[in-house]
Order: structure tokens, then sequence, then C-alpha cells
């Protein structure tokens, strides 16, 4: 199977959920029409994208919570990647983009409506390592479209 990107995400007003868009124009300080309303913790040149991999998101669900794509604030969502694969360092290449992942994204009460019970801890990289979404640098910028295959680096 090859690895795609199978959902582009942006917010305007910033904030969760992100909605979803055809394409993502991935610039050095994150994805055009994407607003972040925490800079503190959220955006910037080493957290300028937000990715989610689809078997995170269906193992989620199947322990029972309502996260869908968008909601827990990632901007590009990967099928066909396992887990395991991702780690602080890793490369991606995806259409003409290369991203260079710096971080797990620690989760935080904004995404809460996404898990039953409050248990936004649950998308943790410290409670569970690879059960995470990931923040990246743009070393290349460019566009990607739904679709578009994934490589590593």
């Amino acid at each position: 199977m090859v690895a795609k990107a199978v959902g582009l995400h942006v917010n305007p007003q910033g904030g969760v959920p992100k909605y979803p868009v055809d394409y993502l124009v991935v610039q050095v300080n994150g994805c055009a029409g994407d607003k972040q309303r925490d800079t503190r913790h959220h955006g910037g040149p080493d957290r300028a994208v937000c990715l989610l991999l689809t078997s995170v998101m269906e193992q989620l669900q199947a322990d029972g919570h309502p996260i869908e794509a968008g909601s827990t604030g990632e901007n590009l969502l990967i099928d066909g990647l396992p887990p395991e694969s991702l780690h602080v360092g890793r490369r991606l290449r995806i259409g003409d983009v290369v991203l260079e992942l710096t971080s797990d994204a620690p989760p935080c009460k904004t995404i809460v409506s996404s898990f039953e019970n409050g248990m936004f801890r649950a998308l943790s990289h410290k409670q569970i390592p690879g059960q995470t979404r990931w923040y990246a640098r743009v070393l290349v910028e460019g566009t990607v479209r739904l679709d578009d295959a994934v490589h590593l680096q």
C-alpha cells in the first residue's frame, strides 16, 4: 500500500476543528489559510504543520472516542504509514513538499470534544508511544493535494 494524504485541514479563525480543503499551500511558517490562537504552543517554523495518521485516529475511534478528521487540529491526515515509522527527525515528501518531524504534539484541553469522558490525553506520545499527532518544520515549501503520495526519507 502506498501512503497518501487523505485529509487536508485549516481553520482561518484559529483553533479546532480544522475544516477540509482540497489542497494545502505549505509554507515555512505554516499552511496558508490556517491560524493558531495559541502561538505559544502552536505554529511557528518548528510547528508549521500538524499531522496525524489515520491508523491512530481509527484506533481512538475503536476505543469509543468521537475523534474525526480535523477535530484535533491536524493539517494533514496520512493513511498507510505505521505509527512506529514516525519519530523526531523523520522526513516526509508529500507532493513537492518536504517536512521534517520536530516533536510530538502534546494534547491539550482544546481537543477535549474529540474524546469520551474528557480523555484527551489518549492522544499522547508519553502515554502511548506513537499514538500522537506530530509537528513538522517545512524544508521545501509547496502544495499538497488530496491523494498525494507520502514518501519517507
